[in-house]
């Protein structure tokens, strides 16, 4: 038996002896493959500690060479040059090189920087099949990216930043499925991005910043895990790209972005850094980026935002740099950002801002600045992708769309007062030049935000309330301060210490509304505060004790009076409006409607407005008193016999997607009535009353004139009374789509006004 086992013996020492033999022949392999990039390299110091070892898998990394082996294998090759390093000699191949490191098929990593790398990047890189991390930033590579790199599928990380490549963005890129770093920054890249991007799932970032990239961000929103986007220092645009709402830091600096900065980036909650500075984007700045609960960094200087800051707005205390110079901002700075909160910089210069620690421009520049705004031909594009400049889009109807309305109102005016005589434009021409202002509705009217905004500033600072205060303002909730209740909850009567009257609005909450939705709706409702709103005073939470819930939601508004609209209008005849009266009624309404839609970000629509809702002060001064609350259940008053508007109420979460229409069928609802001066109270009657100014307007005065209150008969003008029936018509047209927009119905109502008024002038001067 001894000589069997001997022979066993024998043979694993002869298969141990062999087995190291090959190993080290296998190492010495790749050793030699070492030499030879040496080598090629033109032997340079970083590789000195080749030449002291041929068992480079235990050589000691530094930061300019890294070598990870595996089962005496290498896997990863790191080898980092200086910043700056010229290109290598003449005689110096890629084609060579690339062949060389071929023969390291087991390679995972390869890093190659700032080595001075010329020439087009070889089709042999194919070779490396097994490449997970491809990095060869900092070269001097030219040519097209090859299109064997598609054949990597191993590929995660791609990067080929500060080379000088040329051509487009490869379209396999896609190919590529487990790719989630693209970083091609500083190259010389050119054309537009293709569509394949957008099937890169596993993209986390994305970096195309300094090449000579243009046109439209193919859709990015299904990228759920990309985190990183940076699209700097190109020629993209003019649409804000279309995201996921997951992104950490989103740059867009330097590039042809136009229009509006889209509502809902206001609920990216996850952005820590947001950089769209020197575009050309116009429309209203939304505050509530300050006050994401993730954003350190924001900068949007050098574009044509407009807007009223105020100094109540709060902003994340984590912010550290804040750039809002350079462009069209009214207002307070926000207290918050003048805070001395160590190592935050705020630049806020060249706006015109009421703080001038920084320089500022007069209140009337951003104004007239933003009436400047150029308004291109609807269908004019962009012909040259390679220009930097900051221009205003195509359709900045969009830029600040109701501003160039009320300018052409202020022209006719002026025509008016100068001439003594009106002459009102076809509804034709009105439509048509309406018409390229609604094609950018969220960027409709920055000019009627500001104003509309500083119409509410007399009120008292939004703030929350406690528990005890709303108990002493109400008595403890007594029944002798219940006003009523509705579906959405109980509505109190309280007066506060200083005297405030409030009406405060009791909302049961459960546990599908989270705390995040808390925050969003109670941040929108802080918003609310407007002249011909009954605007937001504050609001309070009472929590559970037991898991610390938000059980109930009040929330504390200005206390308006009873007198509605519908009152003043059927009343004893001395008591009624006259038409002058209502026109400026109506006028109220629809600029309560109008800063529902754009005063803020994202806008309130769909809001079921009724006569019976619009509020009187003594002064005759309008007040809305019920809309479309966030926070309140999506449902129509229980037994309600007013009309609810023909649109279909669409879910708070698509609200910003909403067109206006449907609140302005309400609003011609609420015109109907103040032309026949009764009460509308059902569909029929509306069809009924609809149909007689539909057959009225095609006769004469007199006829128009038997259909109207008889209250106010005989001191309408033909033309506002004309031009009422007009456009109430249009607002109950049966096809949202050929309704007229809120822009649009103020414009003739102001119209209307104008026409009434210069008529009861020229009578008077007889």
């Amino acid at each position: 038996m001894a000589k069997p086992v001997h022979v066993s013996y024998q043979l694993l020492l002869l298969i141990f002896i062999l087995s190291v033999h090959l190993s080290s022949q296998l190492q010495f392999s790749q050793f030699q493959t070492l030499v030879k990039v040496q080598q090629l390299l033109n032997y340079p110091s970083l590789l000195s500690s080749l030449n002291n070892t041929t068992d480079f898998c235990n050589i000691e990394p530094t930061s300019s060479l890294t070598l990870v082996c595996y089962e005496d294998n290498l896997t990863q090759l790191h080898i980092t040059g200086n910043n700056g390093v010229p290109p290598l000699p003449e005689y110096f191949s890629s084609d060579t090189f690339f062949a060389t490191l071929g023969s390291l098929s087991s390679l995972k990593v390869l890093s190659l920087v700032s080595l001075g790398l010329w020439g087009q990047l070889p089709g042999s890189i194919v070779q490396l099949s097994s490449l997970e991390i491809l990095n060869l930033s900092s070269n001097h590579f030219n040519g097209s990216i090859p299109g064997q790199v598609s054949s990597l599928r191993n590929l995660q990380t791609l990067i080929l930043d500060h080379n000088n490549f040329i051509g487009r963005v490869p379209g396999w890129l896609g190919s590529l499925q487990v790719l989630s770093v693209l970083s091609l920054k500083n190259n010389s890249l050119s054309g537009f991005l293709p569509s394949s991007l957008s099937g890169l799932q596993s993209l986390r970032m994305l970096s195309l910043s300094a090449n000579h990239l243009s046109g439209e961000i193919p859709g990015l929103h299904n990228l759920s895990n990309l985190q990183v986007l940076d699209l700097q220092d190109n020629y993209f645009g003019p649409h804000f790209p279309s995201l996921h709402k997951k992104l950490v830091t989103l740059v867009l600096r330097n590039n042809g972005f136009q229009f509006g900065i889209p509502a809902e980036l206001s609920s990216y909650h996850e952005l820590q850094k947001l950089d769209i500075s020197l575009n050309g984007f116009v429309g209203p700045f939304p505050p509530s980026l300050i006050s994401l609960p993730s954003i350190t960094y924001l900068d949007i200087h050098g574009n044509k935002l407009t807007g009223l800051l105020s100094q109540n707005l709060s902003c994340n205390p984590e912010l550290a740099y804040v750039d809002l110079s350079t462009n069209l901002l009214t207002g307070d700075l926000p207290s918050c950002l003048q805070l001395n909160t160590k190592g935050r910089l705020v630049l806020y210069s060249e706006n015109c801002l009421s703080n001038e620690e920084q320089v500022q421009h007069p209140s009337n520049f951003c104004h007239n600045e933003a009436l400047a705004v150029k308004v291109l031909p609807h269908k004019q594009k962009n012909k040259n992708p390679n220009a930097k400049s900051v221009l205003a889009s195509s359709m900045v109807g969009g830029t600040v769309g109701g501003i160039a309305i009320v300018g052409v109102v202020l022209l006719v005016i002026r025509k008016v007062q100068n001439k003594n005589t009106v002459e009102k434009p076809s509804t034709r021409l009105i439509l048509e030049n309406a018409s390229t202002v609604n094609t950018v509705k969220l960027l409709s009217d920055a000019k009627y935000i500001s104003q509309t905004m500083k119409l509410g500033a007399s009120l008292p600072a939004y703030r929350s309330f406690t528990l005890e205060e709303l108990k002493e303002a109400t008595d403890n909730f007594h029944t002798s301060s219940f006003v009523c209740e509705s579906s959405h909850g109980q509505i109190y009567r309280g007066k506060l210490t200083d005297g405030t009257l409030v009406a405060i609005r009791s909302l049961k909450m459960t546990k599908r509304h989270s705390h995040l939705m808390h925050t969003h709706h109670i941040e929108l409702i802080s918003k609310l505060r407007h002249s011909h709103l009954v605007s937001a005073l504050g609001h309070c939470f009472d929590f559970s004790m037991d898991d610390s819930t938000i059980t109930t939601t009040y929330l504390i508004f200005e206390y308006a009076s009873n007198r509605t609209l519908r009152s003043c209008m059927s009343g004893f005849p001395g008591q009624k409006l006259t038409w002058i009266q209502r026109i400026s009624a109506a006028i109220g309404v629809v600029k309560g409607v109008q800063f529902l839609h754009t005063g803020i970000v994202p806008g309130i629509f769909s809001n079921n407005l009724k006569v019976t809702d619009v509020l009187l002060d003594q002064n005759l001064h309008v007040k809305i008193n019920c809309y479309d609350l966030p926070l309140l259940a999506k449902t129509t008053r229980k037994g309600s016999a007013e009309i609810s508007s023909p649109a279909i109420k669409a879910s708070i979460l698509a609200r910003t997607q909403q067109d206006d229409r449907s609140d302005v069928y309400d609003i011609g609802v609420i015109l109907l009535e103040i032309i026949v001066g009764r009460p509308i109270a059902s569909q029929y009657d509306v069809v009924i009353a609809k149909d007689l100014l539909q057959v009225s307007i095609t006769m004469d005065h007199a006829a128009r004139k038997s259909v109207i209150d008889p209250a106010v008969m005989n001191e309408c003008s033909e033309e506002s009374l004309k031009t009422m029936m007009e456009l109430c018509l249009r607002c109950l047209s049966n096809e949202p789509t050929d309704r007229p927009s809120v822009e649009d119905v103020l414009w003739n109502l102001q119209f209307a006004a104008q026409v009434q008024n210069s008529t009861q002038n020229n009578q008077e001067s007889v």
